[in-house]
């Protein structure tokens, strides 16, 4: 039988983590809803021979998204992050808060996001003033990076890490405030709905912040001396061979990476349009000085 071996040299069967698949009926019914809602808003789009606007592009990029999120709570990644290593744990929370959200706001960016709720649900939330108020509060700038500095500096500190372990609806709590938090800053980085609330530089400061608010974490992990998380530091089974602090420091890389490909091709693609723009205005100018 196949085995992984422990740091302290005792053997696990890999069909005890093969076999690890699960399905809860949130996970599936929240993946389902999203599907459901992106699909009836880019035939909407499609309908009003705006194609343009809504191609297989951005279906490619809305199904990843959440596939990604949803394959990190269904496989083996959940229970591995849970019961064994705290990277594992970390990959999993970048993934549905970070990298997910990212590629389904991107999908959404334009008039799509429009279509997203079709008009029976929408009208009445529209009418909803007390709601209307709280989510223009939550999307300034400002409160939105907020909100994701709390959530993820919050849920990290290692006494509410370690309750999380414990406590299955704290958990599903912070995965969900994980996926909220990354909606709304990535909705102020890529503004979907071309509010305009951050111009572009505005939007890359924005990306840096985020990145280096999410450095001071990773070298906490990274650089600390000793494990900072109880729950993982007294297992007897330690998989792949790493030690707490090995598997700590490995937690706090799998986030400055995460971080680096997602916040760093945002703010790559963005510099590359300001490099366009200042190359047509450029030629502009010349065009008009020959002229």
């Amino acid at each position: 039988m196949t085995t992984l071996l422990l740091a302290h040299g005792d053997l696990v069967p890999t069909s005890k983590l093969d076999s690890a698949w699960a399905a809860p009926p949130a996970v599936l019914v929240g993946a389902g809803l999203a599907l459901v809602l992106f699909g009836q808003a880019w035939v909407r789009l499609r309908r009003r021979r705006r194609a343009d606007l809504a191609g297989f592009d951005r279906v490619g990029l809305f199904v990843a998204g959440v596939a990604l999120g949803t394959l990190a709570l269904v496989s083996p990644l959940d229970p591995i992050g849970e019961e064994y290593l705290l990277s594992a744990h970390m990959l999993e929370h970048v993934l549905i808060g970070d990298a997910a959200v990212a590629l389904a706001i991107v999908a959404l960016r334009g008039p799509l996001i429009f279509f997203l709720l079709p008009g029976f649900a929408l009208r009445p939330l529209a009418r909803m003033k007390p709601l209307r108020a709280f989510l223009r509060f939550l999307l300034r700038p400002v409160v939105s990076f907020a909100v994701w500095a709390a959530v993820f500096a919050g849920w990290h500190y290692p006494a509410a890490y370690d309750y999380v372990l414990t406590h299955q609806t704290v958990h599903d709590l912070q995965h969900i405030s994980f996926v909220l938090a990354g909606v709304l800053v990535w909705i102020q980085l890529v503004d979907p709905a071309r509010r305009g609330e951050l111009r572009r530089n505005a939007r890359i400061g924005l990306a840096v912040a985020l990145f280096a608010c999410g450095q001071i974490l990773s070298d906490i992990l990274i650089f600390s001396f000793h494990p900072l998380y109880p729950a993982y530091a007294a297992q007897d089974e330690r998989l792949l061979g790493l030690s707490p602090l090995a598997d700590q420091g490995l937690a706090g890389i799998v986030m400055m990476v995460e971080q680096a490909i997602t916040l760093g091709t945002f703010v790559a693609v963005l510099l590359v349009a300001s490099h366009r723009e200042v190359v047509r205005r450029e030629a502009a100018r010349s065009g008009a000085g020959i002229a």
